[in-house]
């Protein structure tokens, strides 16, 4: 397989988050083979296939730390009802639109599974590189309990599409079986619900689920697998006792306030805000069916999200970027970049999508950088995104995705 050589690009240092001129990045296979910066630049074999990017910006594939790639519609009780086959079915196009819009590696925060992680590896579903935390740890009513009131006959979640999203269990050794369960079957990371969500009406946005002992139990169990926790939390309270007890990425986070933040910055753990998805429901979700006490939530939590970032970012938080968007409006994936700049400069935002979302997920130097070693994950822009992140959004401005030395967008001029 001939090489493919990319000239004269502004490639984008996700390390340093500056564009830097004149590079020539050499693809080979699916990796990055060379990086250079010359004028002119370094000679090409005879069977090069050489693209002249003419100034335009190179960027590493993006990253989403938070997705719910099965979520295809946004009420998730409907979920359930739904045959496991077609949610399949229907994630092979959200799979596909990720892939377009420039997203080469995805977080899967609850529902996808090792059979969706072959699928895109063995080439039957075009998408992004999937990373998957099986069903999120939910106690007994948390976020990750679907069930509605008065279902007593029902005594678990496991049965069909019901247990899609959350694995309920509740004590310390049964948190420890479920992170087993779920590291058995393929997850790369661990999902624990720490406190309530804005998508289930009956947990308060600052309660605290789980007790200590049972999330420590949970990270111990991640730990001995090599692997880590992400936790779902909005209250100071639930954050700290997430923080201490080792967790490393707090998804959400809207509630935060300067000593938490300080914490999490002592204990070196990371935040991944989701400002796209309340924006979404904000638009959409009464048309969606979502009741009031959602929507009050969703209200709290979308006034108190750009505040919480500058918390964070004020107190030197490692911030990672991230979506949570269901059903429909995953299509307002790339609005995510575009709410954080009225807080964080175009750069810092493309770093977190890139850089800092490959450190939180244990990817460094394979994702997110555009180094010698790296996957050929690559995104090709038609304007300066360090000017203002809504070029991102112009699907004619993205003139080539590159996953693993392949393209998915090709809109280049022809290859000498």
């Amino acid at each position: 397989m001939s090489r493919i050589v990319f000239r004269n690009a502004r490639l984008f240092d996700s390390a340093e988050a500056t564009l830097k001129p004149h590079a020539t990045v050499v693809v080979e296979d699916e990796k990055i083979e060379a990086v250079s910066f010359s004028s002119p630049p370094m000679p090409a074999l005879h069977d090069d296939q050489v693209f002249d990017l003419d100034g335009r910006v190179l960027l590493p594939g993006l990253i989403d730390a938070h997705v719910h790639v099965t979520a295809t519609v946004s009420d998730f009780f409907q979920l359930t009802l739904i045959p496991q086959s077609l949610i399949t079915a229907q994630t092979k196009d959200v799979l596909d639109a990720m892939l377009s819009r420039g997203f080469t590696t995805v977080r899967d925060a609850g529902g996808a599974d090792s059979g969706l992680v072959r699928a895109v590896e063995n080439g039957h579903f075009a998408g992004p590189r999937l990373y998957i935390a099986g069903r999120a740890i939910s106690q007994t009513g948390g976020h990750g309990d679907p069930r509605p009131e008065f279902f007593q006959g029902m005594r678990c979640v496991c049965c069909g599409a019901l247990g899609l999203l959350g694995h309920v269990a509740d004590g310390v050794p049964a948190v420890r079986r479920a992170v087993r369960e779920e590291i058995r079957n393929g997850a790369h990371h661990i999902k624990v619900m720490a406190g309530g969500g804005v998508s289930t009406p009956n947990d308060p946005l600052d309660g605290t689920q789980f007790s200590i002992e049972e999330m420590r139990a949970i990270v111990e169990e991640a730990r001995a697998a090599k692997t880590y926790v992400m936790a779902h939390a909005y209250s100071p309270e639930a954050i700290q006792r997430a923080v201490q007890c080792g967790v490393r990425s707090i998804e959400h986070g809207n509630l935060i306030d300067e000593n938490t933040a300080r914490m999490m910055v002592d204990h070196d753990a990371c935040l991944v805000p989701t400002l796209s998805t309340y924006a979404a429901i904000t638009r959409r979700g009464k048309a969606l069916g979502w009741s009031d006490a959602m929507l009050h939530k969703t209200a709290i939590v979308t006034d108190q999200g750009l505040h919480a970032l500058k918390i964070a970012q004020d107190a030197g938080v490692k911030i990672g970027l991230g979506t949570d968007l269901l059903g429909d409006m995953m299509v307002d994936q790339l609005e995510e970049l575009t709410l954080r700049e009225r807080v964080m400069s175009p750069a810092q935002i493309l770093r977190s999508a890139t850089a800092v979302n490959a450190g939180i997920m244990g990817l460094a130097g394979q994702v997110g950088e555009i180094v010698p070693g790296a996957f050929a994950d690559l995104l090709v822009l038609d304007g300066n995104p360090l000017d203002g992140l809504a070029l991102l959004q112009d699907e004619k401005k993205r003139l080539a995705v590159m996953k693993g030395g392949r393209f998915h967008v090709n809109r280049l001029p022809c290859a000498s």
